[in-house]
């Protein structure tokens, strides 16, 4: 084990799972197979023995399930940083968004299946949410390697001498950044707030939306990188904590002072401008940046809906969605916010953006929702 290695507990009462994420784990640059422990009760026994740096925890498990050690660990004190492996059922989106309020970081994605086509998705998955915590917790600086800020998009394509379709992976072409206009002008009025976020972005909400004005007089959309299957209950969980109201964007949603709108995690999220409002309009087309739903299609066609007379935010995540769209917002008028790098889970998408001149401040999460409050009263 290297000095800066990343020092992991797995909690799972499946073997299967266990011996299949320990195998991800020890073949993993950078990170270390500390243990493992079949349910919560025994991770609490390993944990002074092991000393983790991060702990991967399923959420149903006999004796002590997920939620259960949550609690006991928030009794005990223990710090170190816990990732939460979910299924996708519905049920597992509800008590995976009760871990997050019960402290957990993040969560990601179980492989359902040893054989499917997405397991190397999946453990790159892993393999980079617990690096980024781990560092983060540890105070170690990390990037990932080669895909940070050009991620993989897959595509399918005819094999070689076969009828059959193979996925391969191709690296995103760099888009082009327009330059910051040096001499542009501020529009007056912010008349909504578009976020993008990614790595880190469940809690990071959390705090947003926990102390956003209650009085907020314009419409939020967010776009936040997540499964499908998981952003309805998310919604729900922000909704109860949020002084405004919270809800998943369906199609043809107005958009409504006071209202925040979390874009599905299987499509697009855009703005319409209709002749007596401005709706939400939902689209399942091609990947940008690697992701569906995309902060830079959203913050584009809020650049073609409001032009200048809006207010976006770029928050913690790997690589540069949304980077590049924040500046036509910027180069139309509108009011930017970058997430400062100490603040950030993974400082990628808002670094992307500040370096490319398109972040006006550059803010610690702590002061973000007091920042979106008073620029938004200010220009009302």
């Amino acid at each position: 084990m290297a000095g800066n290695d990343i020092s992991v507990l797995i909690c799972d009462d499946s073997a299967l799972m266990r011996n299949l994420i320990g195998r991800i784990i020890e073949n993993a640059e950078g990170l270390t197979l500390a243990g493992k422990a079949m349910n919560g009760r025994f991770a609490l026994e390993k944990l002074p023995k092991l000393n983790p740096d991060i702990m991967l925890l399923d959420l149903e498990m006999p004796e002590m399930n997920g939620i259960e050690f949550l609690k006991e660990r928030k009794k005990r004190g223990i710090e170190i940083p816990v990732v939460i492996l979910s299924s996708v059922a519905k049920k597992g989106a509800e008590v995976t968004m009760e871990a997050l309020s019960l402290g957990a970081s993040d969560f990601i994605m179980k492989p359902s299946d040893t054989n499917t086509l997405d397991l190397d998705e999946i453990a790159d998955s892993i393999v980079k949410t617990l690096l980024a915590y781990g560092k983060k917790h540890k105070g170690l600086e990390w990037k990932p390697a080669t895909n940070f800020l050009e991620p993989p998009v897959r595509k399918e394509v005819p094999a070689r001498n076969t009828a059959s379709v193979q996925p391969v992976f191709v690296s995103v072409k760099k888009p082009e950044f327009a330059a910051p206009l040096k001499s542009r002008t501020e529009t007056g009025k912010v008349e909504i707030v578009v976020i993008g976020i990614s790595t880190g972005g469940p809690n990071a909400l959390r705090e947003v939306f926990k102390d956003i004005d209650a009085n907020l007089k314009v419409p939020v959309l967010v776009v936040q990188h997540m499964p499908a299957g998981f952003t309805e209950e998310f919604a729900r969980s922000l909704d109860r904590i949020c002084p405004l109201e919270v809800k998943e964007a369906a199609e043809g949603d107005l958009l409504k002072p006071g209202r925040i709108l979390i874009a599905p995690g299987s499509a697009h999220l855009k703005v319409e401008r209709k002749r007596l409002a401005v709706i939400a309009r939902l689209e399942e087309s091609e990947l940008m940046n690697g992701h569906r739903p995309s902060a830079d299609v959203l913050f584009a066609s809020t650049a073609e809906a409001y032009g200048g007379n809006a207010l976006a935010v770029i928050m913690t995540g790997m690589g540069r969605d949304g980077a590049r769209e924040i500046g036509t917002l910027y180069n139309k008028g509108a009011v930017t916010i970058g997430q400062d790098e100490p603040s950030c889970i993974v400082y990628g998408m808002p670094k992307v953006a500040y370096d490319a001149g398109y972040v006006q401040y550059q803010l610690p999460l702590k002061d973000i929702a007091g920042k979106i409050s008073s620029i938004v009263r200010e220009k009302a």
